[in-house]
């Protein structure tokens, strides 16, 4: 998905597309959950990384139940995609990118947890979308735009 941008001061400037989210903004869903995805931070993978890259991008996710049932995190589904082409999460144990480690756990009500996710990369800067579903067959989602 590409982002339209603008030129201002003579730097490009991306403006987010209609149905999308900014990096750092919450979305409530219906079920009463409500995800923030945060800026995207590069970062080079360490050697034990895999898939191996020369470059990604981690997020903190944050979940926050504010619904009447309580969460399960393993229904949560976060992809991302760079030019509309899906990226592989990466799993860097030396620098804290685990996946969702505590997936078999739910969320109370009230209360909220965070995740922090990383995802391959090319070397060269481009437009970066990342889709949150509360529920895997959910039509309700949040996509978030940037670059990477």
């Amino acid at each position: 998905m590409d982002a339209p941008t603008s030129a201002v001061g003579g730097v490009r400037m991306e403006r987010t597309v209609p149905g999308t989210l900014e990096f750092g903004r919450d979305h409530r869903f219906d079920s009463g959950v409500t995800v923030v995805v945060s800026t995207p931070k590069m970062f080079r993978p360490s050697d034990t990384a895999y898939p191996q890259s020369e470059r990604a991008v981690a997020f903190e996710v944050s979940i926050y139940n504010d619904g009447p049932q309580p969460y399960r995190l393993s229904d949560l589904v976060v992809r991302a995609a760079v030019n509309d082409v899906p990226a592989k999460q990466v799993v860097d144990a030396t620098q804290g990118f685990n996946g969702i480690v505590d997936a078999d756990r739910d969320v109370p009500p009230q209360r909220n947890v965070r995740v922090n996710l990383a995802f391959a990369v090319p070397p060269e800067p481009a437009p970066l979308s990342v889709t949150v579903r509360p529920e895997p067959g959910s039509e309700d989602t949040a996509v978030y735009v940037g670059s990477a």
